[in-house]
């Protein structure tokens, strides 16, 4: 969106007398009217706020020139000249755009505040404006912690960014970063186990987030379990502007403004660098995995005529940690220095000729490394990943309420890496080395159809490398508050390249493939909230799994202890099924947000030992709720609340009185149920050109006890299993602020 705010000023006569100044007040996302924002005149301590309907009354106001300010937390401030020039009533329109968004020159109106950005499944669920920056965090601020909130979404782990959906694990949902399917855009640690991960773009430029967990369209390439859509945003084709944040872990500057004239172009730079490894230094001296990092992001969009734009996108960040303090007390396989680079170019064509059509093409490559070293400075692992990506999706309009999207894709993709393990000093064994590079194409077509704003149908198909994917929709609105939707859709995974070309890989390997069966029925309740029950069914076959790896106790008693060069197979197939259930409230005023519960099950089955057992993300109950409002013109308040009924221990494990040992059974141990509550609040103040907004949060208010599981240690003759469990954030308050200029 461009970044221009509108105000328009009417007038009847051009000579400087006393007038009335009244108008009204809207959110340039939605056109919803905004309440409790503080009008004023600049130099003039009178100041009025907007009533629920966003209108204002500032009386009287002496004829010439005048500087009018609008502002409230939340939005940005905006700040534009008028002139009263006429005993009449003078008539101001304003829109205030949200501090996460780019200044857009109108008020966008919808029909209601859940209209989605595109066609979407009965599962998606997006995060506008404020939501998204609420829930990412003071402590963390990442765009990815606000996703964890959202209904279907599970995440018991407090350091990591990374989450879970209906049981399946991360790796097996996509992170599409405008059109790119991302690999690991994560600030971590790499080949240490357990570890942490911050998301490495800033959430400041992401303009709109959508989850689908089940049904998403054929689009999104080469996951099989759900579909992340995060936009990014322009910067500002109207006038240059400064931001500055400083929080806990790190601080940040964005920097945005015009190319050249008649607002054709725009460029957007951000810069972050965490401090939080100093501080958990200063406060202790035990190892820790605390770790920092530097990101750099750089945008730029310029129009080359109408409706043709081009933009240009890099992204660069770096982790790293140093535990060298700690050597005297670090294990030989432990690492003590680790660094990990994230580096990605992408260059996007869109063309427009028409109202009717659009294409959009990208060439995109990305980057990642990292390198561990021991305490005796051996190299513990290396890897690398890289990918080169030309994509080419589509939209026509070809006749009324029909239209035809279509895409083609060429992803080449080359990894290598090791992994050594060290008896002593001088002699290691390399336990893991791959090397080697696979070629992707395909593409996909979808024709949907409207017929009377009533009925929406939709049927299509992906194809990638031999696999095809067909996928269909339905939607029926018998009345306008009520809506059904039922999807269907198969999808497929393929084979990274350690799986591939590793010493327990094959490239035989088939790709994942999955089958999602859902249904939803939403009803509206006024026109900012609704009600959302949706029926799931995924079925999952040709998993990825080394059944022969983890240690157990066989159907004699006997100990089987891990075989590192266990094989790879495609040998699981399973079930995932269940029910949720959303409430939600969207406006700008006054109490906003949703509550979702979800009951769900995820079975496996392993074809090669005839194992049954729980799924590694299968929990039972999943509850995340957030609320928020905002009390004045300066102070919002916001709460999260997120239950989870407890995931299993991967592994043979059972519980032994306080202890663990091996079992026969898969997954049959699990952590105690998880339960946080955030609390936060917004506090900002303006000042003549500039804006000050301090944020404070207390993490864990209940100071909950929360624990994860980071490692198996071996077992005894015995079979008693050694196991780590760490607790993660107690009570923990955070604060932070943003300068605006």
């Amino acid at each position: 969106m461009r970044q221009i705010l509108l105000l328009t000023v009417c007038s009847t006569a051009c000579f400087a007398q006393s007038g009335a100044l009244r108008g009204i007040v809207r959110d340039a996302r939605t056109g919803e009217a905004l309440g409790r924002v503080a009008v004023q005149l600049a130099g003039e301590a009178r100041q009025t706020l907007t009533g629920a309907d966003g209108g204002f009354d500032l009386g009287a106001v002496a004829g010439g020139p005048h500087l009018l300010k609008f502002s409230t937390v939340g939005y940005r401030l905006l700040q534009t000249p008028i002139t009263v020039a006429s005993p009449e009533v003078q008539w101001v329109e304003a829109s205030l755009t949200p501090e996460s968004l780019d200044r857009t020159d109108r008020a966008e109106v919808r029909a209601n505040p859940f209209d989605p950005v595109r066609t979407s499944g009965p599962t998606e669920f997006g995060l506008e404006g404020n939501e998204a920056k609420n829930l990412a965090g003071v402590l963390t601020d990442d765009p990815l912690r606000a996703v964890q909130s959202l209904p279907g979404v599970s995440s018991n782990d407090d350091f990591d960014s990374r989450f879970s959906i209906h049981g399946a694990p991360y790796t097996r949902v996509g992170l599409y970063l405008d059109d790119i399917l991302l690999h690991m855009p994560f600030h971590t640690v790499q080949g240490e186990g357990p570890s942490g991960s911050l998301t490495v773009f800033n959430g400041d430029v992401v303009e709109h987030m959508s989850l689908e967990t089940e049904g998403y369209g054929p689009k999104f390439e080469n996951r099989t379990a759900g579909a992340l859509d995060v936009r990014t945003r322009d910067g500002s084709r109207s006038q240059t502007s400064l931001r500055v944040t400083a929080g806990a872990p790190d601080a940040g500057v964005m920097a945005e403004g015009p190319i050249g004239s008649g607002a054709r172009g725009s460029w957007l730079v951000s810069a972050r660098k965490s401090y939080l490894q100093y501080l958990v230094k200063a406060g202790g001296d035990e190892p820790t995995m605390a770790f920092g990092f530097t990101d750099l992001q750089a945008e730029g969009a310029y129009d080359l005529a109408h409706g043709s734009t081009i933009r240009v996108k890099a992204i660069d960040g770096t982790s790293n940690f140093d535990r060298s303090d700690a050597r005297d007390r670090l294990a030989l396989n432990t690492s003590m220095i680790a660094g990990y680079r994230f580096t990605l170019g992408d260059v996007s064509w869109e063309l427009a000729p028409s109202s009717t059509f659009l294409l959009n093409t990208h060439l995109a490559w990305l980057r990642e490394r990292y390198d561990d070293t021991n305490r005796d400075g051996n190299v513990l692992a290396s890897g690398y990943h890289s990918e080169w990506t030309a994509k080419t999706s589509g939209s026509w309009s070809w006749t009324r309420g029909a239209t035809l999207e279509f895409g083609a894709l060429a992803r080449h993709v080359r990894g290598d890496g090791f992994a050594d393990y060290y008896y002593d000093a001088a002699s290691h064994a390399r336990v893991e080395g791959y090397r080697g590079a696979t070629t992707m194409r395909g593409g996909y077509a979808q024709q949907s159809w409207n017929f009377a704003q009533r009925l929406f149908v939709s049927a299509g198909s992906r194809w990638d490398n031999g696999a095809v994917s067909p996928q269909t929709s339905v939607t029926v609105l018998p009345w306008r508050s009520t809506r059904l939707q039922v999807t269907w859709g198969q999808y497929a995974q393929f084979p990274d390249e350690q799986s591939l070309y590793s010493v327990y890989g094959n490239r035989r390997l088939l790709p994942e493939r999955a089958t999602h069966l859902a249904a939803a029925v939403e009803q509206r309740l006024g026109p900012q909230a609704r009600l959302r029950v949706t029926a799931y069914r995924r079925r999952d076959r040709d998993l990825l799994f080394r059944p022969w790896l983890e240690s157990r106790l066989a159907s004699d008693g006997a100990i089987l202890t891990d075989n590192f060069q266990a094989p790879l197979s495609n040998s699981v197939s399973g079930e995932s099924k269940g029910v949720e259930f959303v409430l939600q409230r969207r406006t700008a005023n006054r109490l906003t947000g949703w509550i979702s519960y979800a009951l769900g099950w995820a079975r496996m089955r392993d074809g090669v030992t005839g194992a049954r057992f729980a799924a590694d993300q299968d929990q039972r109950h999943t509850a995340n709720v957030y609320l928020g409002y905002r009390l004045r013109p300066s102070v919002h308040i916001s709460a999260r609340w997120t239950y989870g009924s407890g995931f299993p221990i991967p592994g043979y494990f059972r519980r032994d009185g306080d202890g663990w040992a091996l079992s026969r059974e898969r997954n049959q141990a699990r952590l105690d149920p998880y339960q946080r509550t955030d609390v936060r609040v917004n506090k900002s103040r303006t000042f003549d050109r500039w804006k000050l907004t301090v944020f404070a949060e207390v993490v864990n208010v209940l100071n909950r006890p929360n624990y994860r599981f980071d490692s198996y240690n071996g077992h005894d003759e015995s079979g008693r299993a050694f196991l780590s469990l760490s607790r993660m954030f107690p009570v923990l308050p955070s604060a932070g602020l943003m300068v605006e200029f």
